[in-house]
């Protein structure tokens, strides 16, 4: 259902690098791009996307308070690849990879460059 979720970024160059390498990860690859905008899809021009954009109105991106967008991965180890991936390309830390609770569910929380919140995650089942 979902079809894509945006990102606003102040620091274009930076960020499309972040996610050109983060993403790589989960199979990811650029689907459309112009100077002020980049998507990523691992399904073409026909699957969920990310991007990031130079924000319309001319004024700095900002976080949204509560707002986090999650990336699916196949495997728990695929989960703690991509999150320490996220690390060493400058992204924080707001949760390390491992098990949440005893349901299988395994994620790994982290913030980007501009500050936005995301986290991969495997739910045992849903791949």
């Amino acid at each position: 259902m979902l079809g894509y979720i945006t990102l606003g970024t102040n620091n274009f160059d930076k960020a499309a690098a972040f996610y050109d390498a983060l993403l790589a990860e989960l199979g990811g690859a650029r689907m459309m791009e112009s100077d002020t905008f980049v998507a990523w899809s691992s399904g073409g021009t026909n699957g969920c996307a990310v991007s990031i954009t130079k924000p319309f109105d001319g004024k700095s991106a900002s976080v949204g308070n509560g707002v986090m967008f999650a990336l699916a991965a196949d495997s728990a180890e695929l989960v703690d690849k991509v999150y320490a991936r996220a690390i060493e390309l400058g992204g924080t830390s707001e949760g390390e990879a491992g098990p949440r609770g005893d349901s299988g569910f395994h994620a790994g929380y982290f913030r980007d460059l501009d500050g936005n919140k995301l986290n991969v995650f495997f739910m045992p089942g849903t791949d």
